[in-house]
């Protein structure tokens, strides 16, 4: 399979669309996506989700399925959405992805796919579907392969990597992807992002994933908006002065709704059927993180309203 930008946009025409109001993963990918949508396309931010919280700005919205969802996989009756993980098993994809674009979906890869599916970030499947190119800079490539790790994924699963650069043709995979394999592009990001990332309070976690030459751990950001607005002002500027974005203005939040966010053993979901657990749980989004785990979370609500009511 080889995507095609222009059936895709035809699609999913909202991905080219001006003026949408859209809401985020509460992270740096979430930001850098960000900043990336309200400067070509000048999308409204209205609020953040960490797959637990969501938080809303008081922006007036007409249509709750006119929000868009970013680098995220919420499970709307019509609403849309883009994001990476795999959310289908075999035979099985709800059809709220109906109207949201995933490339896992789009390559029709399952939970019995994870050796093929999507490596890259939200973010680097934006550019390339705007065919944009970023200044060619070191630190601009660092930020860009900072997220969701995507450079420790090109080393880990590199055959895969590959495979999805062939999928996603015409875009400038040769310079974005140089050299991440070797101990030069390692420290740089030790020596140079880390600290950088560090100075404006942009890490808060280590990840899972450890490069190949220099045992470097990942470092990652999530963020709470009621405490952490300077640090995503700080990411904003620095994404605005590095890639020259306009940075998207912060949304006020006036409301925070709690879910309840729960793993358990995909065989379960299997066995009980995908669409059959998520109408009875009432799940409003998840994720299929690895082939053994079914991470998701509810909200609790009238039936008769919606969840941001």
């Amino acid at each position: 399979m080889i995507f095609n930008r222009n059936d895709i946009i035809k699609q999913f025409p909202w991905l080219n669309e001006k003026n949408h109001k859209f809401i985020i993963s509460a992270d740096y990918n979430g930001l850098i996506c960000a900043s990336f949508l309200s400067h070509i396309l000048n999308w409204k931010l209205i609020g953040y989700y960490d797959l637990e919280s969501l938080w809303i700005s008081k922006e007036k919205v007409e249509n709750y399925n006119d929000i868009i969802w970013v680098d995220l996989n919420i499970l709307p009756k019509i609403g849309r959405a883009v994001g990476g993980h795999i959310v289908s098993l075999p035979k099985q994809t709800p059809k709220g992805f109906q109207t949201s674009c995933n490339p896992n979906v789009l390559s029709n890869l399952t939970s019995a796919d994870f050796q093929n599916k999507f490596p890259f970030s939200t973010l680097i499947f934006l550019l390339w579907l705007h065919n944009y190119q970023i200044k060619k800079t070191l630190f601009a490539r660092l930020l860009v392969l900072h997220s969701d790790d995507t450079w420790l994924k090109c080393q880990e699963y590199n055959e895969n990597v590959n495979r999805w650069v062939n999928i996603m043709q015409e875009f400038n995979w040769k310079w974005l992807l140089q050299k991440v394999d070797q101990s030069m592009f390692e420290e740089r990001v030790d020596q140079i992002l880390y600290p950088e990332l560090s100075q404006i309070g942009a890490i808060s976690a280590f990840g899972k994933l450890k490069s190949k030459k220099l045992n470097i751990t990942s470092k990652q950001f999530q963020f709470n908006p009621d405490w952490d607005e300077n640090i995503i002002l700080n990411l904003f500027n620095l994404f605005g002065n590095e890639f020259g974005w306009t940075p998207p203005n912060l949304p006020e939040i006036n409301k925070c709704i709690i879910g309840k966010r729960q793993k358990i053993d995909l065989a379960e979901i299997e066995q009980h059927g995908l669409s059959k657990f998520l109408f009875e749980k009432s799940v409003f989004s998840y994720a299929i993180p690895s082939p053994n785990i079914f991470n998701y979370t509810s909200f609790k609500q009238n039936q008769k309203t919606h969840i941001l009511d």
